[in-house]
């Protein structure tokens, strides 16, 4: 049972290790594009591309036929990876060895959705990937076994998505051996220690001026690339995929420029720069000198070679950005093609 990208090297896995899957469960085909065409989800492309039979319940709480089929194919165990749907306890109870979840997080850490992003936005150094036998909880059944995984100074979402991804499936391979030969343990979660995160939205890639520079880049990287820290430049949105945290001294005789002749705030055009720089969700027009320790978060400095921004605490170089309507592109490239006053 699964549905996204990451469940698909779960699936892979199984396949290889010579497992039997009789069935796979997933979401429902999703609108999806500027068309809003109906797309397969990624795990049901894969089983379909293996020959596997797939049902695809909206709800599968309340659906009895799904349920039925599952039934009637009498599983010894139930894989569940990022399958979207809280499972009820006639399922849960349904294989002879239970339902044995792939989870992205060092549990009881990380207890919910988004894991993986949570893990960098709080500046973790390591983290890794939990096989649990389920229960009616979130998150909270007996772990099977982990895999740890450190976690690199520049990762993003997207590079520790990929890597867990891959670690998802080679553990849940070592959970079943081990289930076969009758020396998998169970440990009980302390619940004490366990957080739980939810889900992001588009809006929570907005940036904050304010914070520190190490809070904004944790930001950069671990919404990468969905759903992308972003600010506001000439009323346009600014995505930011990679930047580095630099001291406050690093503007050096960089000169302050003024980019924002106006910019979106809550929707609305407006010019009030100073206020902008309160709410600091935008870059804000220049008002300080090159250096001034005074400049509001979000004051811009920039010349041909370095775009700079300072934050709540210490200033933050930009080296890869989209202006919208425009492609992703390295720092320089935004600097060759921008004129400033």
């Amino acid at each position: 049972m699964g549905t996204p990208d990451f469940a698909v090297a779960t699936l892979e896995a199984l396949i290889k290790a010579g497992h039997d899957v009789v069935l796979t469960v997933t979401q429902p085909d999703r609108p999806k594009g500027r068309h809003g065409e109906l797309q397969k989800s990624d795990v049901r492309i894969a089983a379909e591309k293996h020959g596997i039979p797939v049902i695809t319940p909206v709800r599968i709480r309340k659906d009895e036929e799904a349920k039925e089929t599952m039934r009637w194919l009498k599983p010894d165990v139930i894989v569940v990876t990022a399958f979207g749907q809280i499972l009820p306890k006639d399922i849960l109870e349904m294989p002879k060895f239970g339902c044995i979840n792939v989870h992205a997080s060092l549990l009881p850490k990380y207890r919910g959705a988004a894991p993986i992003q949570w893990s960098i936005l709080n500046g973790d150094t390591e983290t890794g990937v939990t096989t649990m036998l389920m229960d009616e909880g979130l998150d909270t059944g007996d772990i099977l076994m982990v895999k740890k995984l450190a976690i690199a100074p520049k990762e993003t979402g997207g590079s520790l998505f990929d890597k867990l991804a891959v670690l998802g499936g080679e553990l849940i391979v070592e959970t079943l051996d081990a289930l076969e030969a009758g020396t998998l343990t169970r440990t009980k979660q302390d619940g004490t220690k366990a957080t739980k995160v939810g889900l992001f939205t588009k809006e929570s890639g907005n940036i904050d001026w304010t914070e520190s520079g190490i809070v904004i880049e944790r930001k950069i990287r671990g919404l990468n690339p969905w759903p992308s820290a972003y600010t506001y430049l000439l009323g346009k949105q600014l995505k930011i995929f990679d930047a580095d945290v630099l001291p406050e001294d690093a503007v050096g005789n960089i000169p302050a420029v003024a980019l924002a002749s106006s910019v979106k705030e809550n929707g609305d055009e407006t010019r009030n720069q100073k206020r902008i720089g309160v709410t600091a969700n935008h870059i804000t027009r220049a008002d300080a000198g090159a250096g001034r320790a005074d400049a509001l978060p979000g004051t811009v400095y920039a010349d041909q070679k370095a775009l700079l921004i300072r934050t709540g605490d210490g200033v933050l170089r930009l080296n890869v950005l989209q202006l919208e309507g425009k492609k992703q592109m390295k720092a320089e490239d935004f600097l060759r093609g921008h004129r400033f006053t």
